[in-house]
């Protein structure tokens, strides 16, 4: 900027020349300020480590005055008892060797006695001659990154040890899983033989009778409901009887069992079908009704005689259970009715009706629980199978032997998928057929 009624070029080149030479004295006066107040740690040391000098920065850094440092002490001596060790050990042989270490980490006695984590840069500086004359080291804080190094070695270990409890959690479930099936499988093995006491192994063998059964369990953890039973009363007569007990699990298992040894041992007194329903009635009404908890069944017992043509007269009754189903050799097939028959063991001194069929050779009687009737069909599962499907399944089948009849049942059941949610029992009787009387569509 001109002076008044001056010359512009002349008052500007002295401005500009007495603004550099001020700059350059600023320079040159600041240099040493700089260095002292520099934000890291300056010192330089004789070849055997005592302070030559050292900046203000680092003083403070270290609670101490110049004249208590400067040719009294070496710089091993402002370091913590590790940071020595390691500076005698290691730093100060590989500097001697090298000429040069940058960025080790060192501790250092700072202020009240606490650790001054620090990075620490040394070069050897030589004389015209090459020899050795002093280390300028340069010191920088290292607080930040010892608290992030900190701050990252907690996280690691909080990590570790949220990877080892994940571990622990797995191998824990993992070994809840095993323990589980393993329970679930000895219970699955209970309760089949469970099951299977409920039930005959095997029927016997009747002469002059095909038989054939099939019990399907809806669930591997539940005891099921359904029963069946084929046996003999001397004299070459036999007794049969199939049903369904109320509720599933073991109030269900004790019912059954109860139910099943009380038909046998009644039909051995007295095998008229009715009387021996009306003694199983009397026995689950008096033992679950009249103390307050009615358990009930249904179930047809019936009994087989033989004829001396070959034939079996069937004499049967009816507890509230589904009808039996008797297929003819000539291919009818029809419920065989059984009017009157309440639940078993619901009301005292119950009535029963007596009902009767002959089976000529080629016909077969069959027996089913209402898991069958009610089996869930179609997409959805919304219709029932139901009557009327049973009965034209029966027609379609009637000409067939017992144990045809049963597997052609198992594998319409199948075909029911998870619509089959309940237990089913099914039992055939069936006369064979004479070697000399052929099928019908078989001639």
């Amino acid at each position: 900027m001109c002076r008044p009624g001056g010359d512009p070029e002349q008052v500007g080149s002295g401005d500009a020349s007495s603004e550099d030479a001020a700059f350059a004295a600023l320079l040159e006066d600041s240099a040493e300020d700089l260095y002292d107040s520099a934000p890291c740690g300056y010192l330089s040391t004789l070849m055997d480590g005592t302070i030559a000098k050292i900046n203000t920065t680092l003083l403070k850094w270290l609670g101490l005055e110049r004249e208590e440092v400067v040719g009294a002490v070496r710089f091993a001596d402002l370091l913590t008892v590790g940071g020595k060790l390691y500076h005698e050990t290691h730093f100060a042989p590989l500097l001697r060797m090298q000429g040069e270490l940058r960025g080790i980490a060192l501790e250092m006695k700072a202020v009240g006695g606490r650790r001054l984590p620090v990075l620490v840069s040394s070069v050897v500086k030589h004389g015209s001659g090459g020899d050795p004359l002093l280390i300028r080291t340069t010191v920088f804080d290292a607080s930040d990154r010892r608290a992030y190094e900190q701050e990252l070695l907690r996280r690691s270990k909080e990590a570790e040890l949220a990877r080892a409890e994940a571990d622990r959690a797995r191998a824990q479930a993992e070994e809840t899983r095993l323990q589980a099936e393993a329970d679930r499988a000895r219970l699955a093995d209970a309760l089949a033989a469970l099951q299977q006491s409920l039930v005959p192994s095997a029927l016997p063998a009747v002469p002059g009778l095909e038989t054939a059964v099939h019990y399907h369990t809806a669930s591997p953890d539940r005891l099921g409901g359904d029963f069946y039973d084929l046996f003999s009363l001397g004299d070459g007569r036999w007794a049969f009887f199939l049903g369904d007990v109320c509720g599933k699990g073991p109030q269900a298992a004790s019912l059954t069992s109860l139910t099943r040894y009380t038909l046998r041992a009644a039909a051995l007194h007295d095998p008229e079908p009715t009387a021996v329903l009306s003694v199983l009635d009397t026995v689950l009404h008096d033992r679950y009704a009249a103390g307050g908890d009615p358990r009930y069944c249904t179930v047809i017992f019936g009994t087989v005689t033989f004829t001396e043509r070959g034939e079996a007269a069937v004499r049967l009754a009816s507890g509230g259970h589904p009808p039996a189903l008797v297929m003819r050799a000539d291919g009818q097939a029809d419920y065989l009715p059984t009017p009157g028959g309440v639940l078993v063991g619901i009301v005292p001194a119950a009535t029963f009706t007596l009902a009767q069929t002959i089976l000529a050779p080629g016909d077969t009687l069959l027996l089913y629980t209402d898991g069958l009737t009610e089996a869930r069909t179609g997409p959805t599962r919304q219709s029932l199978f139901g009557d009327e499907a049973l009965l034209a399944f029966g027609r379609g089948h009637a000409s067939t032997s017992a144990p045809e009849v049963i597997s052609a049942l198992t594998g319409l059941m199948e075909g029911f998928g998870d619509g089959l949610d309940d237990d089913t029992a099914l039992l055939a009787l069936g006369v064979p057929r004479h070697p000399s009387d052929p099928r019908p569509g078989n001639e």
